[in-house]
């Protein structure tokens, strides 16, 4: 069976308080509204009860956030990509942020299942004094397992017109990058981490995230690489590789506590679904 969903979220602010309003067509839900730090910043839930992507789905997910609005979006589980039935499966995010907006948009790792043939499209839309943190982590079949990805194709897609376009294709039976020094040299998980404003960043902004990540990735797992750069003024983007997941996750979770009270002066507590 094919599914077809589509989820539009739509976050407001009034009087302080953070409110979403959102409709769903299909098997994609957003669990009820929670506020743990406060009535300003609104955290949900999305869950996709099939568990995953087939060829011929299609999740489709749009954000918007008001004016002054502050959300947390993340999920319960990974985002499965299996494997393919002769049809492409794709997933689907359209971020619109209004001025004044925040938006951390946190969805935990999709996996990359052997055979798979899969999208993972991201689209930006961010307007002046609006910001956003977003992350993605992709693990390609599965290590602990004994099941490698060994043939498939994932395209990663994220693209903010007129600031950032990214179009990674991981082919499993591209050798030179699965294995080679310059790609993914035998990790079989990557991951990026993204900062991004609609108002210019102040140069000493950027210096400061760019220093405070350093201070987090002097301390690295082993078998994890990462780094960090300013690609242009309104960005901030931390890349990162390991053999497995969890440690990339951990890290990517540290450094945005750092990003968030560093701009925003808001203690990066995680969401409890993290814990479970």
């Amino acid at each position: 069976m094919v599914w077809l969903a589509r989820l539009d979220l739509d976050y407001s602010e009034r009087h302080g308080a953070t409110r979403l309003h959102f409709s769903h067509d299909g098997p994609l839900r957003v669990l009820r509204s929670l506020h743990p730090e406060g009535p300003g910043i609104c955290h949900n839930v999305l869950v996709h009860p099939p568990g995953g992507i087939v060829g011929g789905d299609l999740l489709d997910m749009s954000v918007r956030v008001q004016q002054g609005a502050h959300a947390l979006v993340t999920t319960p589980g990974a985002t499965r990509f299996y494997r393919s039935n002769g049809a492409q499966g794709m997933q689907r995010t359209k971020i619109t942020l209004e001025p004044g907006a925040r938006l951390e948009w946190l969805p935990l790792e999709a996996i990359a299942y052997n055979a798979c043939d899969a999208v993972n499209e991201v689209h930006l839309d961010l307007a002046p004094e609006s910001q956003l943190i977003t992350w993605d982590i992709t693990a390609f079949g599965l290590p602990h397992a004994n099941e490698p990805y060994a043939q498939g194709r994932f395209v990663q897609h994220i693209h903010w017109p007129g600031r950032f376009l990214e179009r990674g294709v991981i082919d499993a039976l591209d050798d030179r990058l699965m294995n080679g020094p310059l790609g993914l040299a035998g990790a079989r998980c990557m991951g990026s981490l993204i900062f991004a404003s609609g108002t210019a960043l102040s140069r000493a902004l950027r210096e400061s995230l760019l220093e405070a990540t350093h201070g987090v990735l002097g301390d690295l797992p082993d078998g994890v690489a990462a780094g960090v750069t300013a690609p242009n003024a309104h960005m901030i983007v931390l890349r990162g590789v390991a053999p497995v997941v969890e440690p990339l996750m951990v890290l990517w979770q540290r450094v945005w506590g750092e990003w968030r009270s560093a701009v925003w002066q808001v203690e990066g507590v995680r969401p409890r679904i993290w814990a479970m």
